[in-house]
C-alpha cells in the first residue's frame, strides 16, 4: 500500500475542501490515487458541502443545543449556527444539534477545529512528541524525515483527540464529526457552522472549556 503522507492529505483538501480525514481515508482506499480520490469525494458529495461551509455565507441563525446528563454530573451547551431560521427549525438540524452536544458530553474535545488551537500549544505538543522519541533507544540512529514523519503522525493523533471535528461520531464510528456536518449541509442546502460549546462536569475545572471558531 502506498504510504499517505501530510503533504498528498494537504494537496487532497486543497483541490476539494474536504476535512483531513476524510481526505487521508479517501487516498488510503485509492492507494494514493490523487485524481481517484477527487471523483471519490465528488461523489459523496463532500466537495459540495465542503464549499458550502466555507462561502462565507452569513449564519446568524441556527440554535443553542442543551445536553444534560441523567445524573445531574454533566451538562453541555453549543452554539450550531445556520443560514435560516427555515432549516433551524427542522426536524433533521435539532437531530444534528442533538448529535453534536451528546458526542461533546462523551468524548471532552478541548476545540471546534484545529485552527482554533493556540500555537503554543502545538509547539509543545510537538516538542514533547520529540523528545519522546529521541529519549526512546530504539529511534536511535534513525534519519530527521523518519522521525519528523513519526512525529506527523503522533500529531495527527493529538489532533483527534482534542479537536471536535476530527473526532469519531460516538453513534457511528464510520464517520468523523465534519463528515456528519457535511452530510448535514448536504441534505439540508445551506451552510452550518459548530460555532462553540461549553461542557460542565462536576468537581473539574471548566475554565477555557469555551470555543470559538
Amino acid at each position: 500500500m502506498a504510504e499517505i503522507t501530510a503533504s498528498m492529505v494537504r494537496e487532497l483538501r486543497e483541490a476539494t475542501g474536504a476535512g483531513p480525514l476524510d481526505c487521508k481515508k479517501t487516498l488510503q482506499e485509492t492507494g494514493g490515487d490523487m485524481q481517484k480520490a477527487i471523483e471519490i469525494l465528488r461523489e459523496k458529495g463532500l466537495t459540495k458541502a465542503a464549499k458550502k461551509l466555507g462561502a462565507g455565507r452569513a449564519m446568524n441563525e441556527g440554535r443553542i443545543e442543551t445536553y444534560h446528563h441523567h445524573n445531574d454530573r454533566l451538562g453541555v451547551m453549543v452554539e450550531i449556527n445556520c443560514e435560516t431560521d427555515f432549516v433551524a427549525a427542522t426536524a433533521a438540524f435539532k437531530t444534528f444539534c442533538k448529535d453534536v452536544a451528546m458526542h461533546v458530553a462523551n468524548t471532552n474535545p478541548r476545540y471546534v477545529s484545529r485552527e482554533d488551537i493556540p500555537a503554543d500549544v502545538i509547539q509543545r505538543e510537538r516538542e514533547q512528541q520529540i523528545r519522546i522519541l529521541k529519549n526512546d533507544e530504539k529511534n536511535a540512529g534513525k534519519p530527521e524525515n523518519i522521525l519528523e514523519k513519526i512525529v506527523e503522525g503522533r500529531m495527527d493523533k493529538f489532533y483527534e483527540d482534542v479537536v471536535l471535528m476530527e473526532q469519531v461520531f460516538i453513534k457511528d464510528d464510520e464517520k468523523t464529526i465534519i463528515e456528519l456536518l457535511q452530510e448535514a449541509v448536504a441534505g439540508l442546502g445551506e451552510s452550518i457552522q459548530i460555532s462553540r460549546f461549553v461542557r460542565f462536569a462536576l468537581g473539574e475545572n471548566n475554565t477555557g472549556d469555551e470555543n470559538d471558531a
